[in-house]
């Protein structure tokens, strides 16, 4: 059976894109069952609507208050068997309670390579400090932001001519390989959380990816 998903969005959704083109393949062991926006005007819903997905706009402004909002939907996920959540470009912070009741079944992706640069402007601060390489970070969601334990990294060099955007297109098409390994490691079994470390089952998975330069 696979592993159903309900993934949050607030904008364009390209990475829930890049998780709807990996479960097209029969043979891919999760599949998304509901996505979810506080946005109405949030492209990624038409993405799923596209695939046939069922969609949900929770906005925020219809509630009482936060936690009248996420028991709303705590409640749809449910509803759809969801066994697994994936923040995908949700612009909202999400409180401890919703957090530590779907603990070890929420996952983020973040532009960096964690725990390097955690909050925004992650592709400004990586060319401002000179690394030379950066990248993504897929992680289990903790209360504390950005420090949850990781389960995929996908890194890219960076050139002396990269600007923001630049750099952010590279970071981005790794994000889109890196969101939908960390979920099938995760639905096939592999991935075992010990304290702040995942260990992953399985010889040949790569501890990092490494994207071109162009």
């Amino acid at each position: 059976m696979r592993l159903r998903l309900g993934v949050l969005i607030s904008g364009r959704g390209s990475n829930l894109q890049a998780l709807i083109d990996a479960a097209s393949d029969p043979t891919y062991p999760a599949e998304v069952a509901l996505v979810i926006s506080n946005k109405a005007d949030a492209a990624g819903l038409d993405r799923a609507r596209a695939a046939g997905i069922a969609t949900l706009v929770l906005r925020p402004k219809d509630f009482a208050d936060k936690a009248a909002h996420e028991t709303a939907m705590t409640g749809a996920l449910e509803a759809a068997g969801v066994g697994l959540v994936c923040l995908a470009g949700y612009m909202r912070l999400l409180s401890p309670c919703f957090v530590e009741s779907w603990r070890d079944r929420l996952i983020n992706i973040h532009p960096s390579l964690l725990p390097s640069f955690p909050g925004l402007d992650t592709h400004e601060k990586a060319i401002a400090t000179g690394v030379r390489f950066h990248g993504c970070t897929v992680h289990y969601v903790r209360v504390e932001m950005d420090t949850g334990p990781i389960i995929v990294q996908a890194a890219v060099p960076v050139t002396d001519d990269d600007t923001p955007d630049s750099l952010a297109a590279r970071v981005l098409s790794q994000e889109h390989n890196a969101y939908p390994l960390a979920v099938r490691l995760i639905a096939e079994g592999r991935v075992t959380v010990n304290g702040n470390r995942v260990v992953v089952r399985g010889a040949g998975v790569p501890e990092a990816v490494i994207g071109p330069v162009g």
